[in-house]
């Protein structure tokens, strides 16, 4: 049809908008918070000078990845015969997180073995799929918060040796200890934190547990990542940034990592949980890795697909979003972009619409009344048209580099127009 090809001779050239400065602004003003590695690695501290003096704690001072330093309340302390436990409270500051409020308690006691072994207790994830970073079966304490905890308790023995509190026969190593922490880092990997002075270390062994962290995990993605039981000790700043979209986007990267070392070759974007539910339950032959829900970051995902060597992805999306792809914003944030009337009509008029349907959808007061005038008028035609433009600014926002379907629902989640090569089992 010559007004569908003239729509595509007119396709803009896609972009990602960056972050609208609405958001930079509702940070100003707001609390920041704690990761749970960095309270976790508070808690390892506190136990481990429990366990050496002899005496609880109330509160201790610990180093950030990036050299500040910060004291944290311990809630709780208590010593057993050969252990210690302490306990310190999740404050996420303004951050609408799902750990705000979890206790991250940290058992100690020392081990024959050389070196810092990382457990994982009550409430704290283990490892059960490659592309995290982390070996399959480990702790899911990822590898900043491992050297923090590890940091945090040789320093705990050297602050307890200066302080007398340690035993004739452990006090030279302790006076050691910090010595053996290589500049700029500590040690990642595996239960063992190795590096190059272990045999100089005692033998540590901590467990970080988080009462309540499996009803937390729910809230998460963890279970689709193959982190079960638990949620993960996280962070790389030490830092909770409030309404920060930087863990939400290095969650899509991350997911993709797992999706591609399981040696899958597709990926299923969603931009809400309702379409990732109906594209679950329509694609069944994919597996859970496969489904990715992305909100608004579109662009990075597909681009991350691309990198990871994908074969082929696909877009799940309802009417607004769609049509912001369609016009090729690669970044939906409601803020950033708006709803273009003027392509919805010209895309109305490329498929013979009545003139009636034009100028509605012209008018229409958001994407979903959008949605519902044209279901009411009959015209399925135009919601084919809609993705398929969707379906080449994402390629063109690839230059190629990958296969790319999309997929319009309703607002149930339910199947309304796919691309020619989209799949959906309806």
């Amino acid at each position: 049809m010559s007004g569908e090809n003239d729509a595509r001779s007119a396709d803009p050239v896609p972009f990602e908008p960056s972050l609208p400065a609405s958001m930079r602004n509702r940070q100003e003003g707001l609390r920041s918070g704690w990761t749970t590695g960095t309270c976790a690695s508070a808690a390892a501290k506190a136990a481990v000078l429990t366990l050496v003096t002899g005496h609880p704690v109330t509160s201790v001072e610990v180093a950030l990845p990036f050299g500040d330093r910060v004291f944290f309340a311990v809630e709780r302390c208590e010593r057993g015969k050969d252990w210690a436990e302490a306990v310190v409270v999740k404050d996420a500051g303004d951050d609408p997180d799902v750990t705000h409020g979890a206790h991250l308690t940290a058992r100690v006691r020392f081990v024959a073995t050389p070196g810092v072994q990382i457990e994982a207790g009550v409430g704290v994830g283990r490892v059960t799929k490659p592309g995290l970073g982390l070996p399959v079966g480990s702790a899911a304490v990822n590898s900043v918060p491992r050297r923090m905890i590890r940091e945090m308790l040789l320093e705990g023995l050297a602050q307890a040796a200066g302080q007398g509190g340690v035993g004739a026969a452990r006090q030279g190593i302790a006076h050691s200890l910090l010595g053996s922490v290589p500049a700029g880092g500590g040690r990642e990997g595996g239960e063992v934190s190795r590096g190059e002075n272990v045999q100089g270390e005692p033998g540590l062994e901590v467990t970080i547990s988080v009462p309540g962290g499996e009803e937390m995990a729910k809230r998460t993605t963890n279970p689709r990542l193959g982190i079960m039981g638990g949620i993960s000790i996280l962070g790389t700043r030490g830092i909770v940034k409030p309404f920060s979209t930087a863990a939400y986007r290095a969650s899509i990267v991350q997911a993709i990592a797992v999706a591609k070392a399981q040696g899958e070759t597709e990926m299923v974007f969603s931009t809400g949980g309702r379409t990732e539910r109906g594209a679950v339950a329509a694609m069944p032959w994919l597996s859970q890795s496969c489904f990715v829900e992305v909100g608004d970051h579109t662009g990075l995902a597909f681009k991350h697909a691309a990198r990871a060597g994908m074969e082929r992805a696909t877009l799940v999306a309802m009417m607004g979003k769609m049509t912001k792809l369609a016009a090729g914003i690669m970044m939906t944030h409601y803020t950033r972009s708006k709803i273009d009337h003027e392509l919805l009509s010209s895309l109305a008029r490329s498929v013979q619409a009545p003139e009636a349907l034009v100028q509605a959808l012209e008018e229409a007061n958001t994407a979903r009344h959008a949605f519902e005038l044209i279901v009411a008028a009959g015209e399925q035609q135009f919601f084919r048209v809609l993705v398929e433009r969707a379906g080449r600014m994402i390629g063109r926002w690839l230059d190629g580099a990958l296969p790319v379907e999309a997929i319009l629902t309703d607002f149930d989640g339910c199947f309304v127009a796919g691309t020619a090569g989209a799949r959906w089992e309806v």
